[in-house]
């Protein structure tokens, strides 16, 4: 029997997941580290933090099995970051991460010298300060000194491919997400290179998802119990991994994460261009395909926040149940109520920093559970929103898999499927689609599988929820109400910001 080890290098911690090689989840581990928070928005991470995890982590896994079987290693991993390493491989700061939104005057800078309708044409993004690029100029604008030493940018799971193999590689998602590389061409862009200011050759080679990135050397081998040699492939960023994960490996096939943060996506043969960029679009790990994306900042976030300050009083199972039941007791509109979702700004749909979470209707005859119903309901307004675009721009979805914590709570999926008015499908695993996807991948590297949609071997759907005609009416009309909410308090955000 053939093994694939996929590790999911995300924000709290390293997960490494063994599967077979006919889909059985095998096993599972996690080690978690450390994030450092500073200055409101500086978020940073030790790199060798997450080598150490993953070190102890594929120990674990490799005495489960024998390592000779283990047929490939291959990763899913957090994306955006900018990892400045040495030409020894050697991590020389710490990451800055996702999160991390330092790098403002280099925003405006790029916004300033390229047209922003240009640099998404060309990236499939906006311009802004969460992306790698940006952080990269931060570095060398501030850390003049760092940028010198500085042999190549990588991300964080660059970086353990680097650990393992010797060899400083990327591939096209995470390429993507410095917002540096050139969607169509699948290369760097050279004109916003040239822009930024930033050398190229201290962007690494990037490679397709499923090409080998290098073998395991014997040093790597002696840590971690892995077999000298064993081969490992690229894999890519955590959120495109999600799409192969759920099986969307065919054109217009869509999935939603429910997580902290949130998001719709589908597969496409072609970039889809917003004229309004409200969506982006990455490169796909199948060659050749793309995949448009709406991300918002706080979706299950929101729910966790409202669940943790209205339900403090129980322990967290009463917390979800009581929460839900209440919930559920509520009307559709919640008696009135709207909740605007942008507890840390937005990004997709309304791409605003300074939006804040509002309350907006509340009266003495509401309850915790129409709160509660209301905070629902607007993370699914939100999205709605984004799936709204991609259906502006000829996307045609008709069915959504949705995975991550969100997805576990059948009155949220009643919700998304009568707010989308498409059909909502739950798989057995909804906090695996990563790590299926990363599997996959390398097992496609390998030539283990001939096809992604060996994805679909890896999970079952066990619950569909069909939209109700009359529901998707009556939140038609709220979602009016909810755009209309928001833009009439854009100039307050902005005052309440400052």
């Amino acid at each position: 029997m053939n093994y694939l080890l996929a590790h999911d290098l995300g924000t709290s911690g390293n997960k490494a997941v063994l599967y077979s090689e006919d889909g059985k989840l095998v096993y599972s581990c996690t080690k978690s580290y450390g994030l450092k928070v500073e200055n409101a928005n500086w978020c940073e991470q030790d790199a060798d933090d997450w080598w150490g995890a993953v070190v102890e982590v594929t120990r674990e896994v490799t005495q489960k099995v024998d390592p000779k079987d283990i047929a490939a290693v291959s990763f899913s991993g957090q994306m955006m970051g900018c990892l400045c390493v040495d030409g020894n491989g050697n991590a020389i700061r710490n990451s800055l991460i996702w999160a991390d939104m330092r790098a403002a005057d280099e925003e405006k800078y790029l916004k300033d010298n390229i047209d922003g309708k240009a640099f998404y044409d060309i990236t499939g993004h906006r311009i802004a300060s969460s992306y790698g690029g940006p952080k990269m100029m931060w570095i060398k604008n501030n850390e003049p000194d760092i940028y010198a030493r500085t042999y190549k940018f990588l991300n964080a799971k660059d970086y353990i491919i680097l650990k393992l193999t010797g060899n400083f590689v990327t591939e096209y998602t995470d390429a993507a997400s410095t917002a540096f590389w050139d969607l169509k061409a699948h290369k760097w862009s050279e004109k916003i290179v040239e822009v930024s200011g930033v050398d190229m050759d201290k962007l690494p080679l990037a490679l397709p998802s499923t090409a080998i990135a290098g073998k395991v050397t014997k040093q790597a081998a002696a840590l971690t119990g892995l077999l000298e040699g064993t081969p490992v492939v690229c894999g890519g960023g955590d959120g495109v991994c999600s799409a192969i994960g759920t099986a969307c490996t065919k054109v217009g096939l869509a999935h939603s994460c429910m997580g902290t943060s949130s998001w719709i996506a589908l597969t496409s043969d072609s970039p889809v261009t917003d004229d309004l960029m409200k969506i982006n679009t990455w490169p796909h790990i199948i060659p050749d395909h793309y995949l448009p994306f709406g991300t918002m900042q706080s979706g299950g976030g929101a729910f966790n926040w409202a669940l943790k300050e209205l339900y403090s009083y129980s322990n967290d199972k009463d917390k979800f149940d009581v929460s839900t039941m209440e919930a559920a007791a509520s009307p559709i509109g919640a008696k009135g109520l709207l909740f605007l979702p942008y507890l840390i700004g937005e990004r997709s749909p309304r791409w605003n920093p300074n939006a804040k979470g509002v309350f907006a209707g509340l009266t003495l005859e509401h309850n915790r559970g129409d709160m509660m119903r209301a905070v629902m309901e607007g993370v699914a307004l939100n999205l709605g929103v984004i799936l709204k675009s991609m259906q502006r721009c000829g996307c045609t979805v008709d069915n959504i898999v949705t995975v991550g914590g969100g997805a576990k709570n059948a009155l949220w999926r009643r919700i998304f499927a009568d707010v989308y008015n498409v059909r909502i499908q739950k798989p057995d695993y909804t906090d695996e689609a990563t790590s299926m996807g990363a599997a996959v991948t390398g097992g496609v590297g390998v030539g283990l599988y001939d096809s992604f949609d060996v994805a679909n071997k890896f999970f079952t759907i066990e619950d569909t929820t069909l939209p109700i005609a009359e529901n998707n009416e009556k939140y038609n009309a709220i979602a009016e109400l909810f755009d209309e909410c928001y833009e009439s308090l854009v100039p307050l955000f902005d005052k309440l910001h400052n």
